[in-house]
Order: C-alpha cells, then structure tokens, then sequence
C-alpha cells in the first residue's frame, strides 16, 4: 500500500476446508509481537471473503496458510481476485504443506514468498518486515 502511515497490516487467513489453525495462529501472534497489526480471519474462508477482508481493513499483505493440498487452486484465486479488484499492491505470502515443486509456478503466479515446515517465526516476521512497505518513521 506503498507509504501508508502506521504499522504493517497483516490479514492472515485460512482458505478452504482447512480445519487446522495452529500454525496461523503461531505467526499471527509472531507478527502481532513485532508490532504489525493483525487481522485473523478465522477457519474455512472463501478467496472472495478473504480478498474482502483485505480491501476493508486496508492490508498490507495478506498469509495464506493451508494444509489441505488445495494451495495451487486457492493461492492462484486470491491473487486473481486482488488484479480483479485493482488490489494488485497487496502482497500475498504463505505457507504450509506445499511440495517444493509448487513453489516455482505459485510464485510464477504472484504469490511473494512460500515458508513450509520449519520456517521459524523470526524468519517470517524478518521477511515481512523486508518485503512489506514500511511503516511512518522507519
């Protein structure tokens, strides 16, 4: 959102039938910490709803975070409906059980950056920090 004033704003969200949220909710509370502002969107949300969100609460960037191996799908609808919405400017990252070989066209795609198992929260919140517009006075 280029040079907003304020903290980074972060809508984390689980896409699709996902009913694992640990995970989201470990690096919501890791971004949370760093001081971003955090927008948790809750289990089973549609690409459209999470789009949505994004655009009202005025995001930054949006993580994805799924396990359900649906990724390619879900992760590509997000970043089309954002072109659609002329919302091209909010960055899409995320994260999961995402085999390696899907890494190349999700960011082909438009997706930022994918953090798979054992990405530690300090790496993510360092990478938001760096990809992100940064905050007034930084």
């Amino acid at each position: 959102m280029g040079v907003a004033a304020g903290p980074i704003r972060v809508v984390v969200a689980k896409p699709g039938l996902d009913g694992h949220d640990r995970g989201a909710k470990v690096i919501a509370r890791a971004l949370r910490d760093a001081g971003m502002e955090v927008i948790y969107t809750g289990l089973h949300q549609t690409p459209e709803q999470i789009v949505d969100t994004a655009i009202q609460e005025d995001a930054d960037a949006i993580g994805l975070s799924i396990l359900s191996g649906a990724h390619n799908t879900l992760f590509a609808k997000v970043i089309d409906l954002l072109k659609e919405r002329d919302a091209e400017d909010i960055l899409v990252f995320g994260g999961g059980i995402i085999p390696e070989a899907d890494i190349p066209p999700l960011k082909e795609k438009g997706v930022a950056e994918i953090f798979t198992p054992g990405a530690t929260t300090a790496s993510i919140v360092d990478w938001v920090r760096a990809n992100v517009r940064q905050p007034a006075g930084a």
